[in-house]
């Protein structure tokens, strides 16, 4: 499994990392969280806002930062 969050690194940016980095160690889940703060590279995903978060390249989310509980829920449903 391949995790991207796409964004400036912006506050919302981190937030989503954390929330992301916490609903894996909920769910015993050892995935590292690649960044990618290349607007070319986000412009690539047809992301236009960000945050944004890309699971084996699909996006997932973008522009807000999903709970914890909803984070959780996208992994699991990745990984199905």
């Amino acid at each position: 499994m391949k995790i991207e969050v796409l964004g400036s690194g912006c506050k919302n940016c981190n937030a989503l990392e954390v929330a992301t980095n916490e609903a894996l160690r909920q769910l015993g889940m050892d995935v590292p969280i690649d960044k990618v703060t290349d607007y070319a590279e986000i412009l690539a995903y047809g992301v236009m806002s960000t945050p944004a978060l890309a699971i084996d390249g699909e996006v997932k989310t973008v522009g807000r930062v999903p709970s914890v509980r909803d984070l959780a829920e996208i992994l699991v449903g990745a990984t199905a």
